[in-house]
């Protein structure tokens, strides 16, 4: 790991390519500098002489097998790199890379396929399974956003989980939410992120996702689904507004505010979901008995945290 380099060590392993600087010394010396990463964190890197190759091998989001040894330099330790390899994504585990949720691919299947057996309405759970056979593999990895909260692989189906689990509590004590319109809104809410993002590594957001937004993607695969299965009424469009205004104001980016009651809770079990991860993120990285930063995803207020999680830890 990263963390654990010292001056002096042997850096060979596998890291991630952050992102690449070439240069020119004052002698006409050619030189790549690269940001390499792996979950825990990044180191600035230095390729002299590179070739045509290396160029290919050492690009943003290549995951590549490094020969190199750590050294100092200005106070600063950096990898030198003698050589690099171009590695398969599938070849490897990207949790030694990338920062994960803690639960792993199989249990987060088993909950989601539970939820899914709950399910009664035909035409809400034929849509639903449509839409998750077309984006199964992205799903099943993505995070659920480039920071601030399940930022991580799996994160998008760790969020998805979680909202269902914080639904179905709520529906057990107010007897008038439609259960099936609710776990369906939680499902597929942020479905479009599948298209909005990148994916797991070098997230960055797509032509699309800029251009359109995870919103408004998500509405028109739910009417793709609805074309393709031959199924129209009510459901379609209640489905289309929960993920149109699950981000529950304008301002923060619903085209439309919430105008059912299962709207309403869904964008109010997003806003938890999403600032109690926030909230973890921070506090993993303070002691108890102390204040976080100001955490622009929270009004820019600063959270205490309390003494006995630190006992607790």
């Amino acid at each position: 790991m990263i963390k654990d380099l010292k001056d002096g060590y042997s850096a060979k392993g596998y890291y991630i390519v952050k992102n690449v600087i070439k240069g020119v010394t004052n002698n006409g010396l050619s030189y790549m500098t690269v940001f390499l990463q792996d979950k825990s964190g990044i180191i600035e890197s230095k390729k002299w002489d590179y070739d045509d190759e290396d160029l290919e091998v050492f690009k943003a989001g290549n995951i590549v097998y490094v020969d190199g040894d750590t050294i100092e330099y200005k106070d600063k330790l950096q990898i030198k790199i003698y050589s690099g390899n171009l590695i398969d994504v599938n070849s490897i585990d990207l949790t030694d890379l990338i920062p994960a949720s803690e639960l792993s691919g199989s249990e987060l299947k088993n909950k989601l396929n539970s939820i899914l057996a709950t399910l009664k309405n035909e035409s809400i759970k034929k849509i639903v399974l449509e839409i998750f056979k077309q984006y199964k593999d992205r799903f099943l990895t993505y995070p659920a956003a480039m920071s601030n909260h399940h930022d991580y692989l799996r994160g998008l189906m760790e969020h998805t989980v979680s909202m269902c689990e914080i639904a179905q509590s709520l529906c057990s004590h107010y007897k008038s939410l439609n259960y099936d319109l609710l776990l369906a809104g939680c499902l597929l809410h942020d479905i479009g992120k599948c298209e909005e993002l990148s994916g797991v590594i070098g997230t960055t957001y797509t032509k699309e996702g800029s251009l359109v937004g995870h919103l408004v993607i998500g509405a028109m695969l739910v009417d793709e689904a609805a074309k393709k299965l031959n199924i129209d009424g009510e459901e379609v469009l209640l489905l289309k507004h929960l993920i149109l205004s699950h981000h529950g104001k304008l301002e923060f980016g619903s085209p439309i505010p919430p105008l059912t009651r299962e709207a309403l809770i869904l964008s109010f079990i997003d806003e938890i979901d999403a600032k109690m991860k926030a909230l973890d993120k921070a506090f993993s990285e303070i002691e108890g008995g102390e204040f976080t930063n100001k955490l622009f995803a929270l009004d820019g207020r600063m959270f205490y945290k309390l003494k006995s999680e630190k006992e607790e830890k």
